[in-house]
């Protein structure tokens, strides 16, 4: 069963479908990731974007600037595909949902295209830094580096007493009958 979101940036009716379906996991866990970002970014109110814990930690605008940044290099760069101008992915208004916005402009974009790749493209080797990698691997990395940061956010939100929202499955602020997580030897038991 898919994860249910409350307002997702991209419905699951609106996900491409991969010109090849052994590839259909990547379209989807794209399309995923992207609706848990935005499902993070928008518990942020504008008073806490320049929220960081720690002085050597990024605000909340860092992050989302970032993720937008990194993902246009990632995309562009490394996994070869074309990217918009650098003027048309970071948004002029610096609120929660204007980013969520401008997450999901680049991110349906890069859908249709990446759902049109067929598996040689996929496993071609191409520059990432200073070494050689399949397109498919500088993916993953990609949705890792995804990840990462919006987990940080996640520990900014509690840091700030403010809901996490469920990503992976019930929070402590988000949960639903059917939730079943493994908090127990007894659960974890199960086969």
């Amino acid at each position: 069963m898919p994860m249910m979101y409350r307002n997702p940036a991209i419905p699951e009716a609106s996900i491409p479908k991969a010109a090849d379906p052994a590839h259909q996991h990547l379209i989807d866990t794209y399309a995923g990731e992207i609706n848990k970002v935005a499902s993070v970014w928008r518990e942020f109110s504008p008073e806490d974007l320049e929220y960081r814990p720690h002085r050597r930690s990024g605000t909340v605008l860092d992050q989302m600037r970032h993720q937008l940044l990194s993902e246009r290099r990632f995309f562009g760069e490394f996994i070869g595909i074309d990217e918009p101008d650098l003027s048309r992915i970071l948004p002029s208004i610096q609120t929660a949902n204007a980013f969520v916005d401008a997450l999901r402009e680049a991110a349906v974009r890069r859908l249709e295209i990446l759902a049109a790749k067929d598996p040689s493209w996929w496993l071609q080797p191409v520059p990432f830094f200073d070494v050689q990698r399949q397109r498919i691997w500088i993916f993953w990395r990609r949705v890792l580096h995804t990840a990462h940061h919006r987990a940080q956010l996640t520990v900014y939100l509690r840091l700030l007493n403010k809901p996490v929202p469920a990503v992976y499955g019930p929070t402590a602020d988000a949960t639903w009958v059917g939730a079943d997580p493994t908090h127990t030897e007894d659960a974890s038991r199960r086969a």
